[in-house]
């Protein structure tokens, strides 16, 4: 019998989005934007070991570490670190992997989970971003 060697739905490019969490109806969507990019996962020796990297495009680039948990979703928790000009970003992130359903249609491979700023860094309009700010987020696997 040929073994199958097992390999981790998670490796890979992500578009990402992630959205502020406000209640009120009617507001436009692209008032509701805290970030976008791309998350690329990367397989590791342990297979419950996080790591990638999230970028945005030149010097906007967070490198992510942290945990896989196989349960039922598959979850992830991770943070990245990195520095956008000369400034140190963090970002905490908890995430799931969305199960298909076993009806759906065209159905993609999605994440969707919590971030958090951990620590506060400049907004770049003369203001900051402060720690503490909390938005959803969702990513779609590209490849």
């Amino acid at each position: 019998m040929a073994t199958r060697a097992l390999t981790n739905p998670l490796v890979g490019k992500w578009t990402y989005r992630s959205f502020i969490n406000r209640p009120q109806e009617g507001i436009p969507f692209e008032d509701l934007r805290f970030g976008e990019g791309t998350i690329t996962i990367k397989a590791s020796a342990n297979m419950d070991e996080f790591v990638g990297l999230w970028s945005a495009g030149p010097g906007m680039e967070l490198k992510l570490y942290g945990s896989i948990g196989f349960g039922n979703p598959f979850f992830v928790r991770f943070q990245g670190v990195g520095q956008v000009n000369n400034e140190t970003w963090i970002y905490d992130y908890i995430g799931y992997l969305i199960p298909r359903w076993p009806n759906g249609v065209n159905q993609r491979t999605v994440l969707v989970g919590s971030v958090v700023r951990t620590v506060p860094h400049d907004n770049g309009a003369g203001g900051i971003s402060a720690a503490g700010v909390s938005a959803s987020w969702i990513a779609v696997k590209q490849s």
